[in-house]
């Protein structure tokens, strides 16, 4: 009878531990816990992204209401904190913004006025970044590069 109590003892606090550190994990799956709305804010409406490999994608928003773009870097899978980075730079004006750290989620917001101006933006997660040059100007043809280092 001891034995018996001593092994289901051993096996409750073994499921236990199991259940645990189940419910700890996060799924293979998760989505981000974030969008480019949510990171640039109320009236910016995405007009342009791109794959930062197969870790995320970077974002090009834009505010009809006060001409400002937002760039937002935002991780397909949220979970140990690693280098990322967003920024956004109009040639015609010089205004340059960015953001690199080492987050969770997402890196951003950065933000330019950018009403009737071609812009270049892009971001990194790890050793995975993009860049689009010309990006936004009607009939011109962006450029895209992706970089792995």
């Amino acid at each position: 009878m001891r034995i018996a109590r001593s092994a289901l003892s051993v096996t409750a606090v073994a499921a236990l531990s199991l259940g645990t550190a189940t419910a700890l994990a996060a799924p293979a799956s998760a989505a981000p816990n974030t969008t480019p709305g949510k990171v640039c804010g109320s009236g910016y409406k995405t007009v342009n992204s791109a794959a930062v490999g197969s870790r995320g994608t970077v974002y090009l928003t834009y505010n009809a209401t006060n001409g400002k773009n937002c760039v937002a870097t935002i991780r397909n899978t949220p979970g140990t904190a690693t280098d990322m980075s967003a920024w956004i730079y109009v040639p015609d004006t010089q205004a340059y913004d960015e953001d690199y750290g080492t987050y969770t989620s997402y890196a951003g917001p950065t933000y330019v006025y950018g009403k009737a101006h071609c812009v270049d933006w892009g971001g990194s997660i790890g050793n995975v970044s993009v860049q689009i040059t010309g990006s936004n100007c009607a009939a011109l043809a962006e450029h895209r590069v992706t970089t792995i280092r």
